[in-house]
């Protein structure tokens, strides 16, 4: 049997290429995880993982497009492989889709949002729990991206706000049922961090009234350091709902 004390703690981060991901898997290796990196894209991903080595952390990467089962077979078959056990998952991939509303969004559009920031965390997901069931000792945690768009909505972001309310379902659903084999879930929902989909708030983006509005942002660097505070609890206690937001951005009395 593993002893948990001393045993390497290994992190699956999807979509630690940019932004909140990457954030958080710099965050998870200062607080001693060996973080897998999963992305789409190689040269990102290798890039953050030069960066984590030269701090003297731990990483690997493992690219996989995680809104397909193939992808996240592969993907979660090199966990086991090469680290033999996954005690978090930070299913952080997603995506975007042009503002519209609602009676124009092309099908493929929403087919695409709802595959990377839906499907893929319902895939990640699963293959997470049967990891987490079968390995010694057994139990660890799985951390959702929601928004506060899983809250409430923004103009025009049907597909975006569709999905990241139904990430809040699952994340009940797999706390529920995570209780019975030591798996704690929890969400992250974050607002208007610095990153690059945040960019054009800083130009000036759509309210609820209808006007142009500019809105504050804040350091991802803060966001990645929640996600890390949430991994690293026992898994006896569960940060279940945390919002992570500027100080100043329009969600609370939004609309």
């Amino acid at each position: 049997m593993i002893d948990p004390t001393s045993a390497p703690r290994i992190a699956l981060v999807t979509g630690a290429g940019t932004g909140i991901g990457k954030a958080a898997a710099l965050a998870l290796a200062e607080a001693g995880f060996t973080v897998v990196l999963n992305g789409r894209r190689r040269e990102p991903l290798e890039a953050l993982a030069a960066a984590i080595a030269a701090a003297g952390w731990k990483a690997d990467v493992a690219p996989a497009d995680v809104s397909t089962p193939a992808g996240v077979a592969g993907l979660f078959e090199h966990v086991e492989r090469a680290h033999g056990r996954l005690d978090v998952l930070f299913n952080n991939a997603g995506g975007w889709s042009p503002g519209m509303p609602i009676e124009d969004i092309p099908f493929e559009d929403w087919q695409h949002v709802v595959a990377v920031n839906l499907t893929g965390v319902f895939l990640c997901t699963q293959a997470a729990i049967r990891l987490m069931k079968r390995q010694d000792p057994k139990g660890g945690r799985i951390i959702n991206n929601g928004s506060i768009s899983a809250h409430a909505p923004r103009p025009l972001t049907g597909p975006y706000t569709a999905t990241k309310h139904a990430v809040t379902g699952l994340t009940k659903q797999v706390a529920l049922e995570g209780r019975a084999h030591s798996i704690a879930c929890g969400q992250i929902d974050i607002g208007n961090a610095d990153t690059d989909m945040a960019a054009k708030m800083k130009s000036g983006i759509l309210q609820a009234n209808g006007q142009i509005m500019v809105e504050p942002t804040f350091d991802p660097a803060h966001a990645g350091r929640a996600v890390a505070y949430m991994a690293s609890l026992p898994l006896d206690a569960n940060v279940l709902f945390m919002t992570v937001m500027a100080t100043n951005a329009p969600f609370v009395g939004r609309g």
